[in-house]
């Protein structure tokens, strides 16, 4: 089939076009670079199916129109702003980006009758009050600019379902981690302590530290996201995918550094307000709809992603 991948240059996307390249689909990435970078698909350069890379803004509309002149089968729609601080500083970008930018997509693929994957968060939820975890039809807070653009982006997509049968799916997968992911955000917050620890610097962590994250390996990120393209089963549904177990962000520090809490160290809070203290996934329906299930343990994904933060720099 005929792929486009908005923000296919970024940390998730680049893992995406290359689960698709790898399942023998022709790739198309546009992507603006704000936070993707070409040095992430430097390697698909040369598959035969990897058809273009296209260097622009979602909200380019004359862009869009000649670039959907190709007639994709599939959008795995990935561009974003999604830093949660940057958000709260400067939200006309978060919104223009995420929210209008998702608009000027879905009328591309209602006109081209394109089936949407849309990629939200799970920033969008109200805290788990419980060890089940965090489905679907739990409440949701935009208690930050971020997670109120991406709740209106993702009303929008379901309406396009629901008005015009245009197939589409919200995945809003937990604290996606691994090899390409940049270090800088909230986001990054693995890498971000790995590059701390190899680099002999101090893990800061904002607030107390027993906030909880539920984190998810990237490649099963991956997998769960081009399986919702492929499956009919998901079209008009929300859908969480995470690991189905958190972890506090101290913990999560000591396992890093092996347990020596002298490199662990406590900072104020940037943006309190923008926290939410218990994030775990209940990612039932990803299994039942999908058969998705995540394969990377939270330790063997974080001997992956040293490892390879190790290697980059060896290449450096």
């Amino acid at each position: 089939m005929k792929m486009l991948v908005t923000g296919g240059a970024g940390f998730i996307g680049r893992w995406v076009v290359k689960q698709l390249l790898s399942d023998q689909h022709k790739v198309w990435i546009v992507d603006d670079l704000s936070n993707g970078r070409t040095e992430n698909i430097e390697e698909f350069i040369g598959n035969e199916n990897f058809m273009e890379f296209v260097h622009g803004d979602i909200k380019d509309i004359v862009l869009l129109n000649e670039l959907f002149q190709q007639k994709f089968d599939l959008c795995y729609h990935l561009a974003a702003s999604i830093n949660v601080h940057d958000s709260i500083e400067h939200p006309d970008t978060t919104f223009n980006n995420d929210t209008i930018g998702t608009f000027y997509i879905l009328e591309q693929c209602r006109r081209y009758d394109v089936k949407l994957v849309f990629m939200s968060t799970c920033m969008v939820y109200d805290r788990s009050s419980n060890d089940v975890g965090i489905n679907e039809t739990h409440s949701i807070k935009p208690a930050s600019p971020y997670a109120g653009a991406k709740i209106a982006a993702e009303n929008m997509v379901l309406s396009y379902y629901y008005s015009y049968g245009l197939p589409v799916v919200v995945l809003r997968p937990f604290n996606t981690y691994g090899p390409y992911q940049k270090s800088n955000g909230e986001g990054g917050v693995i890498t971000k302590f790995l590059q701390n620890k190899l680099n002999g610097q101090s893990l800061n962590i904002y607030g107390n530290g027993t906030q909880t994250r539920d984190f998810l390996f990237v490649d099963d990120c991956a997998q769960f996201v081009v399986t919702a393209g492929y499956s009919n089963q998901a079209n008009g549904e929300i859908v969480n995918a995470g690991l189905g177990s958190d972890i506090t962000i101290k913990e999560l520090a000591k396992i890093i550094v092996n347990g020596d809490q002298s490199r662990i160290r406590l900072v104020p809070h940037i943006h309190p307000q923008s926290e939410i203290e218990k994030l775990l996934c209940n990612f039932d329906k990803a299994t039942q709809l999908l058969g998705w299930v995540p394969k990377v343990s939270l330790e063997e994904g974080i001997r992956r992603t040293e490892e390879w933060l190790k290697d980059r720099w060896k290449k450096i």
